[in-house]
């Protein structure tokens, strides 16, 4: 709840007028409770994981429209009914897990120094805090990842997450109660490190989810615009991860490629990929000479 009753007194607090967001966020939050604000979170969440997955169901559902070509494991496909049920399951995960654990965090998010007042940051300081918040979290969930693929933490955690050898959308949020508390100690740390306004914080939440949708949609569209952020993972990079499964030692990295590169975690990622374009540039030689073309997918694929 903001300190001031009227726009005027919110300009001499700050000694000049406010700017269009700030009058906007004025008007929207003078009179609401900082825990209010925070509990957006909640709704925000609800509407990613329904909404947000919902194109990648119409992808799945309309293969045959020109889509084939963009699915990374093109051998596998999931119904409605299935894919619904996965929904379901994230749900009922939300309804018990997250969302009660969003009510209760707020005062770890207040003690941490999380604002909601003015002046709001500027366009560049949330962009450098949401960069500080993705790197974090990527470093963190790194480790905390190769940790869940030892064999008490997969047996006993992370193998839920792994029933889907080929992700989809719904599925990036689908785990073990358990890893989805354990996985919000890293989105926690970069906030708590470098804590910056409630609309930072929402959008931290909010694109990180999205990212996560993202990497686990099961196809490798050419015209993504993380394509072009530095060291991005990707679909095609976790799906990679999915693929092996329980003995996967590759790909560990939440966002980005370097933790993986750094600890000589993405091996079989690297070897996998040459294998696949060494088979790809053998088919096109082939199918020239044949006068047709060959496809290899790469789920017929796999490296140790």
């Amino acid at each position: 709840m903001l300190p001031f009753d009227t726009i005027e007194e919110a300009a001499t607090f700050l000694g000049r007028n406010l700017t269009v967001a700030e009058t906007l966020w004025f008007n929207y939050s003078a009179k609401k409770s900082d825990y209010f604000l925070f509990c957006h979170n909640i709704l925000f969440l609800f509407l990613i994981f329904t909404l947000v997955p919902l194109p990648l169901v119409f992808v799945e559902m309309m293969r045959s429209l020109g889509f084939e070509k963009y699915k990374i494991q093109p051998k596998v496909s999931l119904s409605l009914s299935e894919m619904f049920k996965c929904y379901k399951d994230v749900m009922q995960m939300f309804i018990l897990v997250v969302g009660p654990l969003q009510l209760v965090s707020y005062p770890s998010v207040k003690m941490i120094g999380v604002r909601t007042g003015l002046p709001l940051p500027s366009v560049w300081e949330i962009l450098a805090q949401l960069a500080v918040y993705f790197l974090i979290e990527d470093y963190t969930n790194y480790w905390i990842h190769r940790f869940l693929h030892g064999k008490w933490g997969y047996e006993k955690i992370h193998k839920v997450h792994h029933e889907y050898a080929a992700p989809i959308g719904f599925a990036a949020p689908y785990a073990h109660w358990a890893e989805v508390l354990i996985l919000g100690i890293p989105s926690f740390l970069g906030p708590a490190i470098v804590p910056g306004h409630m609309i930072t914080f929402w959008l931290w939440i909010a694109l990180r989810q999205i990212e996560a949708i993202e990497t686990h949609s099961g196809y490798d569209f050419p015209w993504t615009p993380t394509k072009y952020i530095p060291f991005y993972g990707g679909a095609d990079y976790h799906d990679y991860h999915h693929y092996v499964g329980e003995q996967s030692q590759s790909n560990f990295a939440s966002v980005f490629t370097y933790c993986d590169y750094i600890y000589g975690t993405d091996k079989g990622y690297r070897y996998h990929k040459k294998v696949l374009k060494n088979l790809r540039e053998k088919s096109r030689t082939d199918g020239a000479q044949n006068g047709g073309s060959y496809y290899v997918p790469t789920q017929d694929l796999k490296s140790e």
